[in-house]
């Protein structure tokens, strides 16, 4: 037989997380928050300021792009 296969009269085992319910998920999540090691408050503002950066970069190249691709179809229509 397959060691998987449960045999009959056994119990299969509960997952941790359905035994728990809702307590014990936040249990759970709050056990695991505290084994993060995370980054100083200094590093983590500037890594803010970087990805707010790249997302306003990002944001004004396709507004640009968006203009051109608008202005060449009109002139291609001979609307402008």
């Amino acid at each position: 037989m397959d060691s998987k296969t449960p045999q009959p009269g056994s119990s299969i085992p509960v997952p941790k997380a359905a035994r728990g319910g809702l307590k014990g998920y936040i249990a759970d999540v709050t056990r695991e928050l505290k084994k993060v090691d995370w980054p100083p408050v200094k590093e983590t503002n500037r890594l803010t300021g970087v990805v707010l950066a790249i997302c306003v970069l990002i944001a004004a190249v396709m507004t640009i792009m968006s203009f051109g691709i608008d202005t060449i179809i009109k002139l291609i229509q001979g609307k402008l």
